[in-house]
């Protein structure tokens, strides 16, 4: 039987946190769980864009400011934090961006994409009631050569789109480490992933290269699914059914279809690799896995 969104139920009496809830697959599911009576936090870098982007959503959408690309940003908007939240939605990225650094250092699009969220997510983790999604994608599959020792491109010859793929590929290793972390611990929060398949989102238009970005934009008028469609394998794993660790993404060829369970590369289910990385992570932002908080609950 095909998921589509009119299967999520009522969600009054719930908070939805979804970083870059802004625009593109955030913004489509944040009007999607608002208009299920969700309260929907968008947690964005740009408040004046945010604001604007919840009085087109409606219902109860709040604006909170989120840098990802600065610990200092993520540390304020957990302690600024009150009150339970029954799912984060880990959505906000770049993509293929030239070389850069965040705040505190780190290449860009790891920063962000990767070890922004991992600090969000442990630091709001005791308020976190039942589920953590972390938006990925297919391109894990190009994060082949991951390399824990230069996590920053240091070494290496920088290239965005690997660069990219590691990003990804940490994505979900974040979530197979995080989810057995909170099995140990004995709690009944979730972790979850999605990946939206081919969408046509402004995430493609912003790589940083003209030509690039024309190209993205030609194609994905041609063959792309809407962000609508690109939004609903996130809504799939925030709010269905599914087990702990679970991946969601489009059924069909082409990146496009329906949300269902999907597979992962060899790499982005390796234990081993996951737990390292964790540690790395831990390392590199100063956040820890609050185990003995969650152990209270």
């Amino acid at each position: 039987m095909t998921w589509t969104t009119n299967e999520i139920p009522e969600q009054s009496g719930r908070t939805f946190v979804i970083t870059g809830g802004n625009s593109g697959i955030g913004f489509e599911a944040a009007k999607v769980l608002a208009g299920r009576g969700a309260r929907v936090v968008l947690a964005v870098r740009s408040t004046e864009k945010g604001d604007q982007a919840a009085r087109e959503i409606g219902g109860a959408t709040e604006v909170r400011q989120l840098d990802l690309a600065d610990l200092a940003s993520v540390r304020a908007f957990a302690d600024g934090w009150s009150g339970p939240i029954d799912v984060l939605i880990n959505n906000a990225g770049v993509m293929a961006v030239p070389l850069g650094h965040t705040a505190d250092g780190f290449e860009l699009q790891f920063g962000t994409n990767h070890l922004g969220h991992f600090a969000l997510t442990n630091l709001l983790l005791p308020q976190i009631v039942e589920r953590v999604v972390s938006v990925a994608s297919d391109a894990h599959r190009a994060g082949n050569g991951f390399d824990l020792t230069d996590l920053d491109w240091r070494r290496r010859k920088y290239r965005r789109w690997p660069a990219y793929g590691q990003s990804k590929l940490a994505n979900l290793l974040f979530v197979l480490e995080l989810q057995r972390r909170l099995t140990a611990a004995g709690s009944p929060i979730g972790a979850t992933a999605a990946h939206p398949g081919f969408a046509a989102t402004n995430l493609q238009s912003h790589t940083g290269n003209a030509r690039v970005d024309r190209v993205f934009m030609a194609v994905s008028k041609a063959i792309a699914q809407t962000a609508e469609g690109g939004a609903r394998p996130t809504l799939f794993a925030a709010t269905a059914d599914i087990p702990g660790g679970s991946y969601a993404g489009p059924d069909g060829r082409r990146q496009r279809g329906a949300p269902t369970l999907v597979g992962r590369s060899a790499l982005a289910s390796d234990a081993g690799l996951a737990e390292r990385l964790w540690a790395a992570s831990e390392d590199l932002t100063g956040v820890t896995f609050p185990a003995e908080a969650l152990a209270e609950d």
